[in-house]
């Protein structure tokens, strides 16, 4: 018997269908409703859809279900274009019965746990489609939970996606084709999924890593997972895809143990992300995770240039976030150890910046000052940059030579590093004094240290105490000074004799070199006062 096609359906504008009205009506409430408004017995009917879910091969797969009397073979590819569908033409039992499509694609959606590893990306990816036109977020879950625990099942026992017979009690594991080829192509047999899960897009990433760190995943693994799939869809993607992908992972990523994303993961997703506008959160929580791993980090990684319209060469402010961030928790969260590799690290970044003649004096002191003292066992790299700032940015005033000087511990020079600086013209005097005065103090509690009496005896040393200009005084410019008596020591002690010798003759010339530029500072001083009393100002004191 020939049924007549008396109804036009425009599916969203893409495709046109033409079906007999009775016939789809009596399973589709929505439909019935519509009908019911049109008054006679007009024919050819149009019926407009503009946001009908899975579009025109939904429509196809209903009308075949209505076609057949209520009957068509729902398979894991089709269930989600069926259930939507059904949701939405109204196809429940109060309109058909027992037939509806509604409640055959529920009662097939509870097998969903029985479906192959391939059955159910299908089913997600259909669900993914589906998200613009209709909520599917429950089936979208669901889904999301099956797949999960496949994971988690397939992590514990097996390489391969774990799946129940519906045949058996017990739980059985198969691999699908797809899933085989991915595992023979994996370096590591937890990561045989990762290329299988590039079809979700980034939302379904975040709801998927969300529930596998609630399932308690190896953190180590979705780490892994999440820089795969950034780099993989990376490079195929327009710019605001991009944005949208790199700010979904480093969220997810900030989530995690921060023990288990590498530092190079890291600096290369910075890398990536320098030209994307993306959103200032992200940037913050990316910039947060390389911070708390800054002791991990090489110099490379800190040489980012700077971005458009700033001067710089490098990117210092970027590294001076680093750097509050890994101090953020208090330097009692970092180990000695961590310490001590930053503080190498930032001063072979201020010796790699310093020449840079667009760096201004206050970046240059912000980077020196940011990290505490215990950070270096020894200024001598930090006076090195230093040196060559100065040799680069000549103009600079005395106050700001001072503020540069007033970064060292002159303890921790050496004392090639004090020599060096008493006689580099590029320096104020008033450091070179303190760096002389500082390497006297040291030698002579090196030398005391040394001939302590109750391991030698008497003091083979007489201690005169002189002013500036050579008296015996006790005033506060007073200077101590070693003379050399008479050493006591044992044959036995021949190589600490020479040392010895060679200390108090290093001693006597650095003592005489201070007496000389104090001489020069007293006058220098008195000079400038004399000459221009109304515009005088006192210079900077030493820095202790």
């Amino acid at each position: 018997m020939e049924v007549c096609c008396d109804l036009e359906v425009d599916v969203n504008g893409e495709e046109s269908f033409m079906v007999n009205k009775r016939v789809i009506a009596s399973y589709s409430g929505k439909l019935s409703k519509l009908l019911g408004k049109s008054k006679g017995s007009t024919r050819n009917l149009k019926v407009v859809f503009h946001d009908f879910p899975g579009r025109a091969e939904s429509f196809e797969l209903i009308s075949r279900f209505c076609y057949n009397n209520g009957s068509i073979d729902i398979t894991p590819s089709n269930i989600s274009l069926l259930h939507f569908a059904a949701i939405f033409m109204e196809m429940n039992i109060s309109v058909s019965g027992a037939r509806n499509l509604f409640e055959k694609t529920e009662k097939s959606l509870e097998e969903m746990r029985y479906w192959t590893w391939s059955e159910l990306l299908i089913a997600l990816k259909q669900c993914q489609d589906l998200l613009p036109a209709t909520n599917c977020l429950p089936l979208l879950e669901k889904c999301l939970d099956c797949i999960v625990g496949r994971l988690a099942l397939a992590s514990e026992a097996s390489p391969c996606p774990s799946t129940s017979s519906p045949d058996s009690s017990g739980i059985r594991f198969s691999c699908d084709t797809r899933s085989t080829e991915s595992l023979k192509t994996s370096s590591s047999r937890s990561t045989w999924w990762f290329e299988d899960l590039l079809v979700l897009g980034p939302n379904l990433v975040e709801m998927l890593v969300k529930s596998m760190v609630t399932r308690k995943f190896d953190h180590v693994t979705i780490s892994r997972f999440l820089f795969y799939y950034q780099k993989s869809k990376f490079y195929t993607v327009e710019s605001d895809a991009k944005r949208t992908i790199a700010e979904a992972v480093i969220d997810m990523l900030y989530i995690l143990d921060q023990s288990s994303v590498s530092c190079k993961t890291l600096f290369w997703i910075l890398r990536v992300v320098q030209n994307i506008n993306i959103n200032k959160s992200s940037r913050n929580k990316l910039e947060s995770m390389i911070g708390s791993q800054l002791d991990q980090a090489s110099l490379d990684n800190l040489l980012v240039p700077s971005p458009h319209g700033i001067n710089h060469l490098y990117d210092v402010n970027l590294v001076l976030r680093f750097l509050n961030s890994f101090l953020l928790g208090g330097t009692a969260k970092a180990s000695p150890m961590r310490l001590r590799k930053v503080g190498v690290l930032v001063d072979l970044y201020i010796a790699e910046v310093a020449p840079d003649p667009c760096l201004r004096p206050s970046k240059f002191l912000a980077l020196a000052m940011v990290l505490p003292d215990a950070a270096r066992d020894s200024y001598d790299e930090l006076y090195r940059a230093i040196d060559m700032y100065l040799e680069v940015h000549g103009g600079l005033s005395e106050e700001e030579k001072m503020k540069l000087c007033c970064l060292f511990n002159y303890e921790k020079l050496s004392e090639e590093a004090c020599i060096h600086l008493s006689q580099n013209a590029k320096f104020p005097s008033k450091s070179a004094v303190q760096a002389l005065i500082s390497q006297q103090v040291k030698l002579k509690s090196l030398v005391h240290a040394t001939n302590n009496p109750k391991s030698y005896g008497d003091s083979p040393f007489s201690v005169a105490e002189v002013d500036n200009e050579g008296r015996n005084d006790h005033d506060s410019n007073e200077q101590r000074v070693l003379y050399a008596g008479k050493l006591d020591l044992s044959a036995d002690n021949e190589k600490l004799r020479e040392h010895l010798h060679g200390m108090q003759w290093r001693v006597m010339e650095l003592e005489k070199m201070c007496k000389k530029m104090q001489t020069q500072m007293a006058k220098f001083t008195k000079s400038r006062v004399l000459s221009s009393h109304s515009h005088a100002r006192s210079l900077p004191k030493l820095c202790s």
